[in-house]
Formats: structure tokens, C-alpha cells, sequence
């Protein structure tokens, strides 16, 4: 990488006195303590998309430096300056100082993913006087402008692919699809980045497109849901340090060395483009989700760590991901993914409260450049092998405040009424989007056996409660069809029951009430009708009596 190199001559902010004393420079941290003297406002991809301006405030001491401020470049696995005599910019001191530089888009010096801090020299080594801080605007440089594709109503589902013409009579709108992460690199397609060529397993791929191409053809606006597995064949994806684990579904991502933040990068890079929707035959995406309830390292798994640390790495990837994504098309959206677990099941090593997460993650994102992440929650029963969600709070664990163990829907305007605080809002000051990407009821019951219409009754309340919701974008039940391995379980979350004799293949067989509810709840003409049913079993007269802001209250008697 091609560097500037820092010269040794002294500036005239030194005088000649001080050249000549044997003792020229003396340590910034023996002279002054060094710490955070410079705080980083902004760094942002200037309007040319050619380079880039940082702005910092600055009450530096410069005694015993070259009097010079410096801004050094920093990979995302770097952590200090050790060694270092490069900079990517400098300027004079001053209160509030103003750094300009190439970005470099697009070759081996591409800065896009970079990190930055304010450095002194104090002659032999630099010391930093700021915290980090990356680029915030990557969508300055997208190709892909086209506005997020919004649907008029917030009505999702998982579907089986082999019944794509079921769901359009359904007249979903939002669908989820998972990416294996670990399972993309091979043979068949070349794709170069930054100056290197990297190979995608054409197979693998061409299902991925299959797939994608089919739901956003429809009209469906796509969710992906990226999973990083334990592939033996590509360890440079996995956190450097990590042992295959027998009770870990999926693996934190790899940006603590250069092979893994090369890598990744490569990778999201790769699927943001492809998936852009600017070839028809692949499709579109335009949900991101990095990962998957990650308060619960079963799903994200690095080993014991505590929760800062752990978030730190986190971030450091996600912020790859929406780098990427965001640089490719700048109205695609990027979140994390949690369980209904706000308070509740930690023991501070490999599960945190959800609440904490979302604290953190903020937290370390307003230090080091802030984001416009979104959040994917899952708000399940609590149990999830009872579709009742409006008893939940006999469990003990469903409160209405902020400090409820378990956020699910029986609550869930506490938890938008958390994220709607001013400290947790966007960068444009808009409460962050909110998707449901994970949640359904049973229609059996370990204790009445099936409950069909209970089912059907618990979506209807449900999908009232975030239609009526403003700050809640997408709800994407689970699922079209009952799954062979969850059912066995206890758990028959589909529209349809499912063939329990072809072992775990999902082959759908008789429609249950909650399809044709399903189907009619988002249409004006129809929903009230639709769920009339559900008003005994739940035991309430109005739904405008316990849906907050009840959308259809106009047309109820």
C-alpha cells in the first residue's frame, strides 16, 4: 500500500532553541498524559465521491511533538499505531482542524472500510489522540440510488419456493430467505475487488438466484438473513481464536485479521452487487440482516466473552456488511437480529439481554461513526409451544417497562417505545427501522392438542397490533407450511399442516384457519370479517380495546 512518508524535518511551530536541546522530544504521555485530546465530528465521502474530509475538534497539547496534528489510516483489525510512520493526512493545530484526502475507491488503497485517528509524533512514535472513527456515509459512492422498496402493507412470510403461486394468492408481501455465508466461495465465477479476483461456487450461487429472483420478481420486497457456519474449508471466515463448538448453530464473522476482513468484505461485497437488482435473473434484496439473535452466542458463536468486547466484534463486521451493502445500493437497509429475550436468560459470557445489545451496539456506533442500522426482532410466545401470546404475563417474565425480562407481542409497544428514545435514533433523527423476521404461533398444544382457530386468533391480534404500530415495518410469520422437524417438536407454526411420513421434507397437505385470515387481514373490505372469531377466544368485544391506535377503528360497530 502506498504510504506518504512523515519527514523529519521539525515545522517552524518549533524554534531553534528547542532543535538544539538534547533533549528535543519528549514523550506526549510523560508531558501531558496523551488520552482522547481530539474527538473526530464527522468523516465523510465528500460530494465529488473522490475523497474524503474529516472534521475534529482538537484541544491538544503539543509541547514535546513536531507540532503537527496527523490523521492515520487504520484497517478494521488494527488496534494501535505501533510501528507505524505513514499518515493519510495532516494539518496544523488548531481548535477545530479540517483533514482532506483521496478515498481511492476501487484499488488495493481503497480507504471505503477504513477507520481513522488524530496522532501526534513525538519523535520516535505516534500517539494517538482520538478514539477511531470510520466513514458514516458509504451510500455516496452507490450506483443503486433507486428508492427502498416499500410495500402497502407490512403482511410477511417464509415460504416454500415450490409454492410460490399459494403465496401470491396469499398476497405476501415481505418474504425472509437465509444466505449461507461459510457455503458461497468455489469455482465458476470470478469476481474481481480492490485489485484482487476472487472465486463464488457457481452452483451454490445459481440457487441463490433462483430463489431470490423468484420472490422479488413478485413483487416481494427480500429479506436475507446472512448465517456464517463452520466450513473447515474456509477458516478465514471464522473469529481467529474460535473451537467448533457441538451446541453452536453459526459463527461470529471474521474482521480481526486481514484474511477475514479481505474476505468478507469480498463476500458482501459480492452479494450487494449481484443481488442489487439491476439483473433480473438474480434479483433484489433489500433487507440485510448480519447474523442471527445474536444476545445468544448459540447463534453467533466466538466463546466467553463480555458483552462490550463481544459487541465490538460484532460491529466490526456488521459494519463490513454495511459498508458494502450500502456502497452498492444506498437505500438498502442493514440490521441486527434479536430474540424476545430483553432481560432475561444471561450470564454475561454467551448470553446478553437484548436490551443490553441494543445499548452497546449504539453506544460503541456513536464513538466510532454512527450507522443507520436497523433492528430485526423476534417477538415469539412466551412459551412458544402455546399460541396464547395475551397471558404472557403470568409466565412473570412480561412487564411494561424497559426492564421487562421477555419483550414478545403481548408488550410490544414497550419495545418501540424504547427505540423511539432520542438516543437511540438514526442519523437523520428518524426511530430506527424495526422488522419482525421470526415469530409464529402453534397450532398444537402440548396440554389441548390441536388449536387451529387459536392459532389463527393469536396471527389476527398479532398482525393488528404492528399494523397499527407506525414504527414497525415488516411482520414475516413463520411459516407457510409446517415443518416435519418442528412439529416433532411441538411447534406447527404453518398455514399449512405438512406430511409427517416423508421424514423432514415439507410437503404440504390441508390449509388451517389461519390461511384464509392470512390472507384477508391486510384487505379493507375483508379483515373485520376475517377475524371476527378471534374477539371470543381472546375475550375482548372491540379490537380498538386492546390494539393500541387500532388502524380498522373506524369501521367497527
Amino acid at each position: 500500500m502506498k504510504r506518504i512518508k512523515i519527514g523529519r524535518v521539525l515545522t517552524g511551530l518549533l524554534s531553534a532553541a528547542f532543535l538544539c536541546c538534547a533533549t528535543a522530544f519528549v514523550s506526549l504521555a510523560d508531558v501531558n498524559g496523551a488520552g482522547v485530546q481530539a474527538v473526530i465530528q464527522s468523516c465523510l465521502i465528500n460530494s465529488d465521491k473522490n475523497h474524503v474530509t474529516v472534521k475534529i475538534s482538537n484541544s491538544a497539547n503539543m509541547e514535546g511533538t513536531d507540532g503537527v496534528l496527523y490523521l492515520v489510516e487504520l484497517q478494521p483489525y488494527q488496534n494501535n499505531l505501533d510501528g507505524r510512520t505513514d499518515y493519510a493526512a495532516k494539518a496544523a493545530p488548531g481548535d477545530n482542524v479540517t483533514f482532506t484526502f483521496p478515498l481511492n475507491r476501487n484499488t488495493p488503497e481503497d480507504r471505503l472500510y477504513s477507520k481513522f485517528v488524530v496522532a501526534v509524533w513525538d519523535g520516535t512514535k505516534y500517539i494517538e489522540i482520538s478514539k477511531p472513527h470510520y466513514l458514516t456515509n458509504p451510500e455516496m459512492v452507490a450506483a443503486n440510488t433507486a428508492p427502498f422498496n416499500d410495500p402497502l402493507t407490512k403482511k410477511g412470510l417464509n415460504i416454500q419456493l415450490n409454492m410460490l403461486g399459494d403465496a401470491f394468492e396469499l398476497g405476501v408481501k415481505h418474504v425472509a430467505t437465509n444466505i449461507s455465508f461459510h457455503q458461497i466461495l468455489g469455482e465458476g465465477i470470478d469476481y474481481q475487488y480492490d485489485g484482487k479476483t476472487y472465486h463464488f461456487d457457481k452452483n451454490v450461487i445459481a440457487g441463490y438466484d433462483e430463489t431470490i429472483s423468484a420472490l422479488s420478481g413478485k413483487g416481494m420486497t427480500v429479506t436475507a438473513i446472512i448465517l456464517n457456519g463452520w466450513n473447515d474449508a474456509t477458516p478465514n471466515l471464522i473469529y481467529p481464536g474460535t473451537k467448533k463448538n457441538s451446541t453452536a448453530f453459526y459463527y461470529m464473522f471474521n474482521a480481526a485479521t486481514p484474511e477475514g476482513v479481505d474476505q468478507t468484505r469480498a463476500i458482501a461485497s459480492f452479494l450487494a452487487d449481484r443481488y442489487s437488482g439491476s439483473n433480473p435473473n438474480y434479483g433484489k434484496i433489500s433487507n440485510w440482516i448480519v447474523g442471527n439473535e445474536i444476545n445468544n452466542q448459540q447463534w453467533n458463536y466466538v466463546g466467553p466473552r463480555d458483552i462490550t468486547s463481544y459487541v465490538q466484534a460484532y460491529q466490526n463486521a456488521f459494519r463490513i456488511f454495511y459498508t458494502a451493502i450500502k456502497s452498492t445500493s444506498a437505500n438498502d437497509r442493514v440490521y441486527y437480529s434479536l430474540d424476545y429475550n430483553w432481560n432475561n436468560e444471561i450470564n454475561h459470557k454467551t448470553k446478553y439481554g437484548g436490551k443490553a445489545i441494543v445499548d452497546t451496539f449504539n453506544s460503541i456506533a456513536n464513538e466510532q461513526g454512527q450507522m443507520d442500522w436497523g433492528l430485526s426482532y423476534h417477538p415469539y410466545p412466551c412459551p412458544m409451544t402455546e399460541p396464547e401470546f395475551w397471558d404472557d404475563d403470568k409466565t412473570g417474565l412480561i412487564t411494561n417497562d424497559f426492564n421487562s425480562p421477555v419483550i414478545n407481542f403481548k408488550n410490544l409497544t414497550t419495545l418501540t417505545d424504547y427505540m423511539a428514545q432520542e438516543a437511540l435514533k438514526s442519523p437523520t433523527g428518524h426511530v430506527r427501522h424495526i422488522i419482525l423476521t421470526e415469530q409464529g404461533f402453534t397450532a398444537t398444544s402440548q396440554s389441548r392438542g390441536n388449536v387451529p382457530y387459536v392459532q389463527a386468533a393469536a396471527y389476527a391480534y398479532s398482525y393488528y397490533m404492528v399494523d397499527s404500530n407506525p414504527y414497525i415495518d415488516a411482520y414475516i410469520l413463520s411459516r407457510q407450511v409446517d415443518a416435519p422437524s418442528e412439529v416433532r417438536s411441538g411447534l406447527s407454526f404453518g398455514l399449512w399442516e405438512c406430511n409427517m411420513n416423508r421424514g423432514d421434507d415439507i410437503v404440504a397437505t390441508k390449509r388451517r384457519k389461519i390461511w384464509q385470515v392470512f390472507r384477508d387481514i391486510d384487505k379493507k373490505k375483508y379483515t373485520l370479517e376475517s377475524t371476527e372469531f378471534a374477539k371470543s377466544i381472546i375475550g375482548i368485544q372491540k379490537w380498538s380495546d386492546v390494539v393500541p391506535n387500532f388502524r380498522w377503528r373506524s369501521l367497527e360497530n
